[in-house]
């Protein structure tokens, strides 16, 4: 975030430039009410950035979960997360869907073309992120997972056709400041902020988005 977001009823995120790791995931929890979780995080290893679970082509260097039962060490309490980053400060933020949110992930071309479509629209955003891995995630009410399918259909397209994914349960997204390895930090395209605190829901943006897959495609 460039700058500060102001917002009323606690909804204020801080801009993390200069803030730690520590202090961004603890503002998630308390400002936003969103569970976190800490991730992998980077090493140097040679001189080189290295993800610490170890792999030499790691996926998403310092930017997944760090063991398996992540859904159950995710929390929704201030204090829990700061405890949990204090004892690794450069963890990476992790924000578990299918609790506060859903995400619908398209790439980042799609994105942006969606994000100007919707913009004539007129159409209300939750917060979107964009990552190092050219991919841009679409905040909205939980259920979307479910339901994406379907209402893909119902547009015309087959799921499978489109480079559409929706993430509930079970998955989660990399929150900014998060770094890929080498390959840059987890951007927001659209900040969190007082207006966007209600979440749209997936039918709503459903549109506009598959139909920006389809151009990209």
């Amino acid at each position: 975030m460039e700058e500060t977001i102001v917002g009323t009823e606690a909804a204020q995120i801080p801009k993390q430039r200069g803030e730690s790791l520590l202090e961004t995931a603890v503002r998630y929890a308390e400002e936003r009410h969103w569970d976190v979780f800490p991730g992998t995080w980077l090493e140097a290893v040679e001189g080189v950035q290295r993800c610490s679970c170890g792999e030499v082509a790691c996926g998403a260097p310092g930017a997944h979960a760090a063991r398996p039962d992540w859904a159950s060490q995710a929390t929704g309490s201030a204090t829990v997360a700061r405890r949990m980053w204090q004892k690794q400060p450069t963890a990476s933020i992790l924000l578990p869907t299918g609790r506060t949110f859903d995400a619908l992930s398209v790439p980042e071309t799609a994105g942006f073309l969606a994000l100007a479509r919707m913009e004539r629209m007129e159409l209300a955003l939750g917060p979107v992120t964009l990552t190092p891995d050219r991919r841009m995630q679409f905040f909205v009410l939980p259920g979307a997972s479910v339901k994406a399918p379907d209402l893909v259909r119902r547009l015309g397209w087959a799921p499978a056709s489109l480079d559409l994914t929706a993430l509930g349960e079970g998955a989660y997204v990399p929150a900014p400041p998060t770094r890929y390895g080498s390959r840059g930090a987890v951007q927001w395209a659209c900040r969190p902020t007082a207006a966007n605190r209600w979440l749209p829901d997936a039918e709503e943006l459903i549109s506009p988005l598959a139909y920006a897959c389809g151009r990209d495609r």
